[in-house]
This record gives C-alpha cells, structure tokens and sequence, in this order.
C-alpha cells in the first residue's frame, strides 16, 4: 500500500519536472503562459462570470497541455533514423497542428466573451495610470522571458552533458 502511495506521489514529481523542463526549454509554452496571464486580468477586467472564466481556464489548460504533448512528440521524434525521417516529421507536424486548432478555439472562445465587452475592458484598462504602465512593464518582461534562450546548447541536454537520446 506504501509502495503504491509514494509510486503515486513520484507521478506528481515526474508531471511537475516536466512542466519545468517545458518553461525552461520551450518558448511557446512560455508563449502560452504569458497569453494566460493576459487572459485571466482581461477576464477579471471585464467582470466575467464564474462560468466564463472557467471556460476561458478551461481553453488556457488545453492549449498548454497541447503544447507540452507537442513538446513530448518533438523529443520522442527527433533524430529519427534516415528510414523513418518523412514520419517522424509528420507527427511533428501533427502535433503541432493540435496546438494550432486549440488556439484558434480559444481565440473564438476570447472573441465571443471579450468582444461584448471591448467598453468595459477598455474603461477598465484606462480607469487608473498604474495599468496601461503595468501592462507595458508586463509587456517588457514577458518578451525577455519568452525569448530567453536556455543554458543548454540543444533541447533535452541534461547539465551533466548527457542528452536524452
């Protein structure tokens, strides 16, 4: 029973090692965080209900976890052997495509909840000189964040110089 319980727990380990792996290695998923902050005070801003800001929450944690499978196919496929090479970069491709098609449902989702409420959103935004200047300190920091590169010359190098292949 013990062992089942820490086995478990060690699942939650492994999950949160790779949401750190994919904020460390992979801009677009730095992307996608940054784009749900953006969501989540436009969302408090706009004076969305429960529901809605669960559905925009709910379109957030989809795109991001697209994107860290997609990150996962990307590690999975590389380097295929030169036999394999058109698949390896189809599923790629594929995976990729998935991360396209939810973010294009969640701008929908965004454009039917915050397009009613461009007035509202945009009153708010105006309402006090810290926001439009917090937003563009936002702005700044998050470009830098999104860009950075990491320390490791290639993805999925280990510090020790080992790599995951």
């Amino acid at each position: 029973m013990r062992s089942d319980l820490a086995r478990f727990a060690r699942g939650f380990v492994y999950a949160w090692n790779g949401i750190r792996a994919a904020v460390k290695e992979e801009r677009n998923f730095r992307f996608h965080l940054c784009a749900a902050f953006y969501a989540f005070v436009a969302a408090y801003w706009a004076g969305l209900s429960a529901v809605e800001t669960a559905l925009i929450a709910l379109c957030v944690a989809a795109v991001m976890a697209l994107e860290l499978m997609n990150s996962a196919v990307e590690r999975a496929v590389d380097k295929p052997d030169t036999t394999h090479w058109w698949t390896a970069g189809a599923a790629k491709d594929m995976a990729a495509g998935a991360v396209l098609v939810m973010a294009i449902g969640t701008v929908i989702v965004a454009v039917c909840l915050f397009g009613p409420r461009l007035g509202v959103l945009w009153a708010a935004f105006t309402a006090r000189w810290p926001r439009p200047v917090g937003i563009l300190l936002s702005l700044l920091i998050f470009s830098k964040f999104i860009f950075q590169s990491s320390n490791s010359t290639q993805k999925g190098e280990q510090p020790n110089g080992k790599t995951d292949s």
